[in-house]
């Protein structure tokens, strides 16, 4: 049996809010579109499902997100996970310039939960809260540098 990642659905508040942060970093838009009827209620198990959807890339190719901001059902506020907290909680990205792309987070608002840490020798990373309160990881290779 062969296997391969297609991508990690996210559901979002706004998705163009979400598109605008995402895009911003570098990630591009592949595909919009909105989705509902019997199929769609039967692969994503709800009734009634109507959602617009977004796919992104990253500019390599090799690693793609799925945002859904649902129109029906009314989407359901949670309080957003903690680093710590059992289940998916968080996406993480490589970044040739981690202040650079810094920069571009906190144009959406968006900025370090504690500040930058590093690694050792070979990593500057740090978690920040993206749009929707998604738990993004950013992390810059050293020995790229």
């Amino acid at each position: 049996m062969t296997i391969t990642l297609e991508n990690v659905g996210i559901a979002v508040r706004d998705i163009e809010a979400t598109v605008a942060f995402f895009t911003d970093l570098g990630l591009v838009v592949v595909g919009r579109d909105t989705i509902s009827g019997e199929w769609a209620d039967t692969a994503v198990g709800l009734d009634g499902n109507h959602a617009k959807i977004a796919v992104l890339t990253t500019p390599d190719g090799r690693g793609q997100i799925e945002l859904f901001e649902y129109l029906h059902p009314d989407a359901i506020e949670t309080e957003p996970t903690r680093p710590n907290e059992i289940g998916m909680h968080r996406i993480a990205f490589s970044v040739d310039n981690l202040d650079a792309a810094l920069e571009v987070a906190a144009k959406h608002g968006c900025h370090p939960l504690r500040g930058v840490a590093t690694y050792g020798d070979a990593y500057r990373l740090t978690y920040l809260r993206g749009p929707s309160g998604i738990l993004v990881m950013l992390a810059e290779d050293l020995k790229k540098a």
